[in-house]
C-alpha cells in the first residue's frame, strides 16, 4: 500500500498509514513482546471467564442474587451483616449485603455479566453505526459528506446522561434495562469512530489500488467491502479495544446515578450506588465491586493500548538508535587518520 497520511478531526488522534496493517502472525508476535499487555490479557480473560461461568458458580455456591436473608443481618444495628467479614461462610462465600442479606458473591458474579455484557453490546453498536456512517460520508459526494458530517457533530454534542433520562421516560418499564443501557450508549456515542472512519476512508480512496478498482467497473459497495474495509480494520480494532473499558465506566456511572441498571438486577455501578453509606460498617460491600471495576478497567485499558501498539503499521519500520534495518548494531565508523604524514609519503 502506498504511503498515506491521515489527520483526524479535532478531538481524534492522528493516524498515519505508512504500510499495510499487521497480519495475524505479526500482530501476535508484537503483542507477545509486551509483558504488560499479556498480563492484562490474562486478567481480562479471568474476568470474562468469571462472567461467563457466573450461573455455574452461583449454582455451586448454592445461593442466588435476589433472595433476601433477614436472619443474616443485625436489624438492631441498622442491617449490618452478622459475623466476621460481612457474614462470610460456606453458604455465602463473600458474605451478604447489608439490610437485605442477599448473597454478595452471587450479585458480584451477576454484576460482571451485566457490566461487561452492556459494555460489549454498546461497543458493537458503536462500531456498526460508526463504520456505516463514516463509510457513507467518506464515499459519498460533497452533499452526502456534509450531511453525515453535520449529523456526526450533533451526535458528539449530545449529553449522554440527558439522552439516557429522555429514553428512560419513553421506554416501557418492562423493557430489559441492560439492553436499554447498551442501546443508549451505543446510539449516542458512535460519533468519534464515525469521524475516524470517514477520515481514513477519504485517505484510502485516493490510493492507486482503489482507483484501479473503480476503473475496473466495481461498484461502490464492492470497493468498500473488498478494498476499504481491510484497510479500516486496524484503526477500528484499535479504537474499539480502547472504547470497551470506557463503556464499562459509562455503564457503571449511569447505574451509579440511578439512570442505568436498577435492582434487583445487579451491576457493579448499581452496587456502588447502594454501598456508599456502608463503607465503615460493611467495607467489603463497597470495596469488592469497586476493586473488580478498577481491575477490569485497568486490565482492559492496558490490553487496548497493547493492541494499538501491535496493530501500529509504523512499528515494523521503527529502528533502535544506532542500528540498521535487518542488521545488528551499526559498526563504528573508522576514525580519521589525524597523524601527520611524512613528507613525500603516499
Amino acid at each position: 500500500m502506498s504511503e498515506a497520511q491521515l489527520t483526524s478531526p479535532v478531538g481524534v488522534d492522528a493516524v498515519v498509514v505508512s504500510a499495510p496493517a499487521a497480519g495475524a502472525g505479526t500482530f501476535w508476535r508484537r503483542l507477545r513482546a509486551q509483558r504488560a499487555a499479556l498480563c492484562a490479557a490474562a486478567v481480562a480473560g479471568l474476568l470474562v471467564l468469571f462472567a461467563l461461568t457466573a450461573p455455574l458458580l452461583i449454582l455451586l455456591e448454592g445461593a442466588d442474587s435476589t433472595t433476601y436473608h433477614p436472619e443474616l443481618v443485625d436489624s438492631a444495628r441498622g442491617g449490618v451483616p452478622i459475623g466476621s467479614f460481612g457474614g462470610a461462610s460456606g453458604s455465602h462465600w463473600l458474605g451478604v449485603e447489608p439490610q437485605t442479606g442477599r448473597d454478595l458473591f452471587a450479585r458480584l458474579a451477576e454484576g460482571a455479566q451485566v457490566s461487561l455484557g452492556v459494555a460489549l453490546g454498546a461497543t458493537l453498536i458503536q462500531v456498526a453505526v460508526g463504520v456505516s456512517v463514516g463509510l457513507a460520508a467518506g464515499l459519498g459526494n460533497r452533499w452526502v459528506d456534509q450531511l453525515f458530517d453535520r449529523l456526526t457533530d450533533v451526535v458528539i454534542a449530545l449529553p449522554l446522561v440527558v439522552m439516557a433520562l429522555a429514553m428512560l421516560a419513553v421506554v416501557p418499564e418492562d423493557f430489559p434495562r441492560p439492553l436499554l443501557v447498551a442501546l443508549i450508549i451505543g446510539l449516542v456515542a458512535w460519533g468519534t469512530i464515525a469521524k475516524i472512519v470517514r477520515a481514513q476512508t477519504i485517505a484510502l480512496k485516493s490510493l492507486d489500488y482503489v482507483a484501479a478498482a473503480r476503473l475496473s467497473g466495481w461498484n461502490t459497495w464492492r470497493i468498500a467491502r473488498r478494498e476499504l474495509l481491510p484497510g479500516l480494520a486496524a484503526p477500528v480494532l484499535t479504537y474499539s479495544a480502547l472504547l470497551f473499558p470506557v463503556n464499562v465506566v459509562i455503564e457503571s456511572a449511569l447505574s451509579f446515578l440511578g439512570v442505568g441498571v436498577k435492582a434487583p438486577t445487579a451491576s457493579w455501578g448499581q452496587m456502588l450506588a447502594a454501598a456508599d453509606v456502608w463503607y465503615q460498617a460493611a467495607p467489603q460491600y463497597l470495596l469488592l465491586p469497586a476493586g473488580l471495576l478498577f481491575t477490569a478497567v485497568l486490565a482492559l485499558t492496558v490490553l487496548g493500548d497493547g493492541v494499538r501498539t501491535a496493530l501500529d503499521p509504523r512499528a515494523a519500520g521503527r529502528l533502535r538508535v544506532g542500528t540498521r534495518a535487518g542488521q545488528g548494531p551499526a559498526a563504528p565508523a573508522p576514525a580519521a587518520d589525524t597523524a601527520p604524514r611524512k613528507e613525500g609519503a603516499v
